[in-house]
């Protein structure tokens, strides 16, 4: 699915970036260093130090200027207005609180800064949302992720001036840019 699809996907999210000082949050394994801006300061974060054991072995492999912090997308270490962008793809999927993710998100955007997610959503199609509500406490179990969040709604519940969602998306997955 990666190379496939995913890899697309990335790059559309990563071309939007604006600013030098960007945080990504759930860098993960790092998937997404291929898409790092060359001029840029990243600060990238994951809740899972063996997570950022494998992001740390892939930057010294690739070379990628990023620095790697253990934390909680629900409790973000960093000061108010820090980032001209966060960024973060396929995430909100496994917050616990995504209202409380999203809003350390904000907080740290500077003014006019923004957020950009990719995320993979709740179909407006009802039957297939059924089958994903019917489906979600299996995939929660296997893979510890939710398939059925409203993460559109979630970021509009927010206090950002404009969300905005790329037309070029689907039912399914969605990029969103929210401005501070």
């Amino acid at each position: 699915m990666e190379g496939l699809f995913f890899k697309s996907w990335r790059k559309r999210l990563w071309a939007q970036v604006e600013g030098h000082h960007i945080l990504e949050v759930g860098v993960g394994t790092g998937k997404n260093f291929d898409y790092y801006p060359q001029d840029a300061r990243i600060t990238a974060i994951d809740f899972s130090g063996q997570m950022l054991k494998q992001a740390a072995q892939k930057r010294e492999r690739k070379n990628v200027s990023v620095e790697l912090e253990l934390m909680d997308i629900q409790s973000l270490c960093f000061a108010d207005n820090s980032f001209d962008t966060v960024i973060c793809s396929f995430v909100f999927c496994s917050v616990p609180s995504a209202i409380k993710g999203l809003k350390e998100l904000y907080r740290v955007c500077k003014p006019g800064g923004q957020v950009l997610l990719l995320e993979h959503v709740l179909s407006s199609n009802r039957l297939i949302a059924a089958l994903m509500n019917l489906l979600n406490p299996i995939v929660v179990r296997l893979v510890g992720a939710n398939i059925n969040r409203n993460t559109v709604k979630n970021v509009k519940a927010c206090a950002f001036t404009s969300v905005r969602v790329d037309d070029a998306g689907s039912d399914i997955i969605k990029l969103i840019e929210a401005r501070k």
